[in-house]
């Protein structure tokens, strides 16, 4: 059984969903696209109970990069939880992931 991994996550809801055009295919022959998932923040996912959010990130919209193939995977008003590494990019101030210099709105 391996361990669980603790380190805190951030979780929201997507709010939009913007296609790239970028696209590569699998071993399998399905096709992914490069998509901008725009996520506002609500709080840290329940592995992390102890963590608060702080409040100037409540709210905030969020730019990260997601690869989607399947029509599940292009719906809004769902949760979204960041990766450790995510995570740790917002808590430092930055909010646009997604690799463009644009700022997330």
């Amino acid at each position: 059984m391996r361990p669980r991994d603790t380190r805190r996550r951030l979780q929201g809801v997507v709010r939009e969903i913007i296609r790239t055009g970028e696209k590569k295919v699998d071993e399998e022959g399905n096709e992914w696209e490069r998509c901008i998932f725009v996520v506002e923040l609500t709080g840290f996912s329940k592995r992390t109970p102890n963590e608060v959010l702080p409040e100037e990130l409540r709210g905030a919209k969020v730019r990260v990069v997601r690869w989607c193939c399947f029509d599940w995977h292009y719906r809004t008003g769902v949760r979204a939880t960041l990766t450790p590494e995510e995570t740790e990019r917002v808590l430092s101030g930055e909010l646009d992931l997604s690799g463009n210099q644009r700022a997330a709105s």
